[in-house]
């Protein structure tokens, strides 16, 4: 299973750098590990960055085209979009990729 995420423009590429770290971004990046620990490959993307990524994938050009913006952040899934203009919290994650709930 593979995740790819296409972030908005950052300073770097998990946007958890600079003086005013994103919260939200710091448990998006911790909650990326965990998925990685699940068996899950995600491969974040940066618009600053990488913007070939963007262009060269037609789901993500398209809805960019039709969107803008602020459709990122662009979770695709195996192909499919599964959450947009937001990152998602660990349990929709988990929902989404129907993930068994974390042994504690």
């Amino acid at each position: 299973m593979r995740l790819d995420v296409f972030d908005p423009a950052m300073c770097c590429s998990t946007g958890i750098c600079g003086p005013e770290v994103d919260p939200q971004l710091v448990q998006f990046a911790a909650d990326a590990k965990w998925l990685n620990e699940q068996g899950v490959t995600v491969q974040r993307h940066n618009l600053g960055q990488e913007p070939g990524a963007f262009m060269s994938n037609a789901l993500v050009r398209r809805t960019l085209q039709a969107e803008g913006v602020g459709c990122l952040p662009l979770g695709v899934l195996d192909g499919e979009v599964i959450f947009r203009g937001r990152y998602p919290g660990r349990p929709d994650l988990m929902r989404m990729l129907a993930l068994a709930e974390e042994v504690v």
